[in-house]
């Protein structure tokens, strides 16, 4: 899959276009980035899924091709992945990361059709995790309302994600660093969905899709505990850890995990 798959449209309860591509054949699945991603974030993992899925990735409201209404609400997000899977033939799998895992979550909780739920390292902090990153989604409207994307970028990765300054120093100096700008007015939306890293042990109590939370080996501890207590407060819910880095595995890794959970 690249720049030259086709992409298609559909229409949100709210009117607003969200872009996707579909790619591969099989039973469907869709992607759902976490901050700083679009479409393309996913397109390996879609490929590598294509042989046995059709695979949905998509644009967040706000990013990429997809449109932006204001203002912004959760509903209007899960919204948007009901308009997906109403496109993917009426039920579907959904695979989300980070704070994509979180929506994810909370989209099947309110009762979409969805098949299976695999959940990678959605941000809760749970145990001696609480509380040690602070809520920062006033913080980030405020800067994107006088469109200061830099230190809204900085913010979120510091007080957040958790680099150092040295790190922030160095991205800044990258091209990347334009990208992640580029969507910075989206980073509230992230910081909404996580709602300071709280765990919606209530919502989550209510998926009854089969679900399987994900975790790297190389991802902090707070990120794989966060993992595990997702599962565990969905009934039935599944963990795994995979080898991989920092707050990713490799689709080559990913991919079958995900097969064997979702097909068996």
């Amino acid at each position: 899959m690249d720049e030259a798959t086709p992409v298609e449209q559909v229409r949100s309860a709210d009117g607003t276009p969200i872009a996707f591509e579909r790619s591969g054949a099989g039973p469907a699945i869709v992607l759902v980035g976490g901050a700083f991603n679009d479409r393309t974030t996913t397109r390996a993992l879609a490929s590598a899924l294509a042989p046995d899925f059709t695979v949905f990735g998509y644009d967040r409201r706000g990013r990429g091709h997809s449109g932006d209404t204001p203002p912004y609400e959760i509903g209007r997000e899960v919204d948007d992945l009901a308009a997906l899977i109403a496109a993917a033939g009426g039920s579907a799998a959904v695979y989300g990361i980070s704070s994509g895992a979180i929506l994810a979550a909370l989209a099947t909780a309110e009762g979409l059709p969805v098949t299976g739920l695999v959940l990678f390292e959605p941000p809760f902090q749970v145990g001696s995790h609480v509380g040690v990153r602070k809520d920062i989604t006033a913080q980030l409207i405020e800067l994107i309302a006088v469109d200061d994307r830099d230190a809204a970028v900085e913010v979120f990765l510091s007080a957040w994600v958790g680099l150092p300054a040295e790190s922030i120093s160095g991205l800044r100096s990258l091209p990347m660093w334009g990208g992640l700008t580029a969507i910075a007015h989206t980073l509230p939306y992230d910081a909404i969905v996580t709602a300071g890293g709280h765990l919606p042990a209530d919502q989550l109590a209510a998926i009854t899709a089969p679900t399987l939370a994900v975790d790297s080996t190389a991802s902090p501890q707070w990120l794989r505990d966060a993992s595990r207590a997702a599962a565990e407060a969905v009934p039935g819910g599944r963990s795994i850890s995979l080898d991989g880095g920092f707050h990713e595995v490799e689709p080559a890794t990913l991919a079958p995990a995900l097969r064997e959970f979702l097909l068996g």
